[in-house]
């Protein structure tokens, strides 16, 4: 009889055990390869998950817009963007935790090395690639200054940077509107030449944001966690290890920020010439 109790006071105890919690859904814009952005992103999540104890997954669509709506439907409570400062998304109330550690990107529009064009104005009439009409460098900037020029050019939108840029590697488009990381970057695996026609100012890089359904205690955990990787002997391993899983030149960490580091963004969509729906 005391056999049968002990064992279903096992049975009973593995029953009412807690399950772990669920992962919390964490968007990455997409400015490469499906395959690419997991590569780099998984092992950063791990390693935060694991220092904040805040589960984290990695969850994307198959595109930009698809990752963006994803975030706009309140599918997701992590992200990795830069699309959420237009004035409609603004109202959404996520808020940035931290940046990536560079000097920030320009939108740019570019041509390869050996193109007849050598001003914006040669590009009107012609097919301009883009990652997506919701992309921030990667279009509204790189659009505004082309209207800023009084060029009408032809749109393509390719899904991602990196597919804009090897549609112009390709000769597909007579330019393409980038982010002047990703197109050095690309660039440079791919010893593509190429020329800048327009640069913008500098803007702080994609930022890590959290969504308003999250609580304030599990925001700043991720963030410490984030911003720790570059000061923690593994954490540096693994943002080296993401970084040579893309090519990257050198790894790069996470510093803390907040909304105001982002103003540039909502001082643009306040005057730029692109119709602005989102």
């Amino acid at each position: 009889m005391r056999k049968i109790w002990m064992c279903l006071a096992l049975l009973l105890g593995s029953v009412c055990q807690a399950a772990p919690p669920a992962p919390y859904a964490f968007g990455v814009l997409n400015q490469r390869s499906l395959q690419a952005t997991a590569a780099y992103w998984n092992p950063i999540l791990n390693y935060v998950s694991a220092r904040s104890g805040v589960p984290l997954e990695l969850n994307i669509g198959r595109t930009a817009n698809e990752t963006t709506d994803r975030m706009v439907a309140g599918k997701l409570d992590f992200a990795y963007t830069n699309h959420l400062f237009t004035p409609k998304r603004q109202q959404l109330g996520w808020h940035v935790l931290a940046r990536q550690d560079s000097r920030g990107i320009r939108g740019q529009v570019v041509v390869l090395a050996g193109s007849p064009a050598g001003t914006l104005r040669d590009l009107a009439g012609k097919p301009v690639a883009f990652a997506n009409p919701y992309g921030f460098s990667g279009y509204y900037v790189p659009m505004d200054a082309l209207l800023r020029a009084g060029v009408k050019v032809t749109p393509l939108f390719s899904g991602n940077q990196e597919a804009a840029m090897g549609q112009l590697e390709s000769g597909q488009v007579a330019a393409a509107g980038v982010n002047d990381q990703v197109m050095a970057d690309f660039a440079q695996r791919r010893r593509l030449k190429y020329r800048v026609l327009a640069e913008s100012e500098p803007y702080f890089d994609l930022a890590v944001m959290v969504s308003p359904r999250v609580s304030a205690a599990n925001g700043d955990r991720v963030r410490q966690a984030f911003v720790g990787m570059a000061r923690d002997p593994e954490g540096q391993r693994v943002l080296q290890r993401a970084a040579q899983s893309i090519g990257l030149p050198k790894a790069r960490g996470f510093v803390t920020a907040d909304d105001h580091d982002y103003a540039n963004y909502l001082h643009f969509f306040k005057q730029t010439r692109v119709p602005v729906n989102e």
